[in-house]
């Protein structure tokens, strides 16, 4: 892994910024101080974030080559699939901060590099998902994909629950209070086809209340976005 890092310290990205820097200089009036401020304030950031991001894609490589004894890295080369959701999720990782879609993004390159059953275009579309959706989005389907599940892995146990609402509220104590904001997030996995409800505020029994709620679909998007198997 020394390797890539050694490499990722003269790639490249220092090219493309002495192009843009060169560029911006030219600018009459307004070049150097522009240039001056990509070079303090844009560029730093953007090398930082693209070497991170190849770095942990890199881990997981030799992760997955631990883990797969079958697993042929000097084939990805030629996967055209793999080569193709490097390409898109590179572009995404980099204008994203967020621990959680990154992860999700790097696990969606793996799954690629392992020959994931999932359809070409369907994979471009998980991808975009990832893109605009937020970490909550994330938290609260995977939530409703086994609330049993989750409520044992994270420890947690819920009493007297009437709605679906109730059961976020109780995993999420932090969005008690914030309808207006958990509501557009339910709408938008509803509408995205990932869950099968379109409103949390409706009255049912507890097991009601603990049934899963993640589509076909939407169980497939969340194996996509985790570690392949």
């Amino acid at each position: 892994m020394s390797d890539i890092k050694k490499d990722l310290g003269n790639s490249s990205g220092d090219y493309v910024h002495s192009v843009v820097r060169t560029g911006l200089s030219a600018i009459p009036i307004i070049g150097g101080g522009a240039s001056e401020l990509f070079s303090l304030l844009i560029a730093p950031p953007v090398s930082k974030r693209r070497d991170r991001w190849l770095v942990k894609v890199a881990e997981g490589i030799e992760e997955l080559k631990e883990k797969i004894h079958e697993f042929d890295i000097n084939s990805l080369a030629e996967n055209e699939v793999f080569i193709t959701t490097v390409l898109q999720a590179s572009q995404i990782a980099i204008r994203n901060h967020q621990e959680e879609k990154l992860v999700a993004l790097r696990n969606a390159v793996l799954n690629s590099a392992v020959g994931i059953d999932v359809e070409e275009s369907i994979q471009l579309m998980f991808l975009s998902l990832i893109d605009t959706i937020t970490p909550w989005h994330l938290r609260i389907l995977k939530l409703f994909q086994n609330p049993s599940s989750w409520t044992i892995e994270h420890n947690k146990q819920f009493y007297s629950l009437g709605s679906p609402v109730e059961l976020l509220e109780s995993a999420f104590p932090e969005l008690r209070g914030r309808r207006d904001f958990y509501d557009v997030i339910i709408k938008d996995l509803n509408t995205q086809g990932l869950i099968g409800i379109d409103s949390l505020h409706i009255m049912m029994t507890g097991s009601g209340v603990m049934a899963p709620r993640t589509t076909t679909f939407g169980n497939q998007f969340l194996t996509y976005i985790s570690f392949p198997q």
